[in-house]
């Protein structure tokens, strides 16, 4: 079964340069223009299930995006919950994720946190959508919990691979589970 992965589209936040975790941020005009972007760049790729997590930003994109008759949203696609350091300076937060692999960002969750929850929404989409082209909509941690997941990368390989370190955003990214 395939998996295609989008991230959502640039916020108000993103822009500020500060983290937004389980708080929201709607989406910039940047954001709005690369939704509608992405919509032409996947026009031809009809998907059967579209999922986003619950949050207004990828909400937003997936409604944008996809234009679904009808949208899922699952709370497991949420980004990590950066707890009191929501809306701080993201070059200050980010500065050394693997300090919170195991352990949660104070009043937050782990990365294995964000794991554990994704495991739990790939076993419900095997056993809902078997045999459906599925797309999620959601943000970088649900995104590199994947990696972890169903590539075999360690935490450490997937924050130094990511691709908003490397510059090597693509218009959906496909897991094979």
């Amino acid at each position: 079964m395939i998996i295609t992965y989008f991230v959502h589209s640039t916020t108000t936040d993103n822009e500020s340069g500060v983290v937004t975790g389980w708080e929201d941020s709607p989406l910039s005009e940047k954001g709005n223009k690369q939704a509608a972007e992405l919509h032409s760049l996947t026009a031809d790729h009809p998907f059967d299930v579209v999922i986003s997590s619950d949050s207004g930003r990828a909400i937003e994109t997936a409604t944008i995006a996809f234009k679904p008759l009808f949208l899922m949203t699952d709370w497991r696609l949420r980004e990590i919950n950066y707890g009191k350091y929501s809306k701080q300076p993201s070059h200050t937060v980010k500065s050394d994720l693997t300090k919170y692999i195991n352990s949660p960002f104070p009043e937050g969750e782990s990365y294995d946190d964000v794991l554990t929850r994704m495991v739990s929404l790939i076993s419900d989409i095997k056993k809902y959508h078997q045999g459906k082209s599925v797309a999620l909509v959601a943000h970088q941690a649900p995104q590199l919990a994947l990696n972890v997941l169903i590539h075999g990368k360690t935490w450490e390989q997937a924050f130094q691979e990511d691709w908003r370190k490397t510059h090597a955003w693509q218009p959906g990214w496909t897991y094979e589970i």
